[in-house]
């Protein structure tokens, strides 16, 4: 049996994990490095992306800089999400303002030292990273339009950062980035819907607040329609080995999607839209695998 004060820190534990949202950041890791293994470096051994040791501090240093960009966006975010996600809230409050702030400038410290072992330009790259996210959880996610654009640009740039360092710049990466910066852009817009209530309460002008719920469902449909564009020239015109059955799931999802949408009205509504969207993001990560499922055998 654990004691009281191992359960307190235990919960603690928890409490700091969550607001950093520890499980995206582990995705976002697992996708950098496929992304590099066979996209980005697919000429290269396996063992030589795996063990690549810039390759590795670009890898933390974007994770240590998106846990302190999940931070002050919690910090900011608290009396809202008291209303939009209370149970969450409850748990994220465990641990005081003060003691988040601390992990906050101690992990984008962290981000830059991991990204000076790189080179001068990443520390640049990464300063600017860290102050775009602060910016963004200060001022622009009070406003329609450039929240949003801000946000899923924001959500992408980690990837950028492994793109610059490998310096491939093949069509068909820009062609997944495109179709991947639409999904983010309909997730965030999704996630306005759910949060309608608490953005009212706290004077954030997100889009559903100022033009209302149908012209949001009529971009959210545009949107899911601009994704055809990616979506037929990576199945049509560049390899992409199996992960066609990616686009395929992912295209009978989106009209799922739709459907739903137009049905939609309640808060738990739009939370089962916005976890499909996540599920459709989450899926075309582990689907690289699919690019080529011999890779690990060819290039080891």
């Amino acid at each position: 049996m654990l004691s009281r004060r191992q359960k307190h820190i235990l919960l603690k534990f928890f409490s700091l994990f969550s607001v950093v949202r520890g499980y995206n950041i582990l995705v976002v890791v697992i996708a950098q490095y496929l992304t590099a293994i066979y996209i980005l470096a697919h000429n290269k051994p396996v063992k030589e992306v795996v063990f690549d040791l810039n390759l590795l501090m670009l890898v933390l240093a974007s994770a240590s800089a998106i846990a302190g960009g999940y931070i002050i966006n919690s910090f900011y975010d608290s009396e809202k999400d008291l209303i939009n996600r209370p149970i969450k809230s409850r748990l994220d409050r465990l641990v005081s303002q003060n003691t988040k702030l601390s992990f906050y400038f101690v992990l984008n410290f962290i981000a830059v030292v991991m990204a000076s072992y790189v080179s001068f330009k990443a520390v640049i790259f990464f300063s600017i990273y860290i102050f775009g996210i602060w910016f963004y959880s200060h001022k622009l996610k009070r406003l329609p339009f450039i929240g949003n654009l801000t946000s899923a640009i924001l959500t992408i740039t980690p990837f950028f950062a492994i793109f610059m360092y490998y310096k491939n710049f093949e069509t068909v990466i820009f062609v997944h980035a495109v179709f991947l910066f639409i999904m983010i852009a309909m997730r965030e817009l999704t996630k306005d819907l759910e949060n309608i209530k608490g953005d009212i309460a706290q004077n954030y002008v997100t889009i559903p607040v100022a033009f209302g719920e149908k012209t949001s469902k009529v971009m959210l449909t545009v949107l899911a329609a601009l994704t055809l564009i990616p979506t037929y020239l990576l199945l049509f015109h560049f390899e992409v080995g199996y992960m066609y059955f990616f686009f395929y799931l992912s295209l009978m999802l989106l009209v799922v999607f739709l459907c739903l949408l137009w049905m939609s009205k309640t808060k738990i509504q739009y939370l089962i839209l916005h976890n499909i969207l996540k599920f459709i993001i989450l899926a075309g990560v582990f689907s690289i695998l699919l690019i080529d499922v011999s890779v690990i055998l060819n290039r080891i």
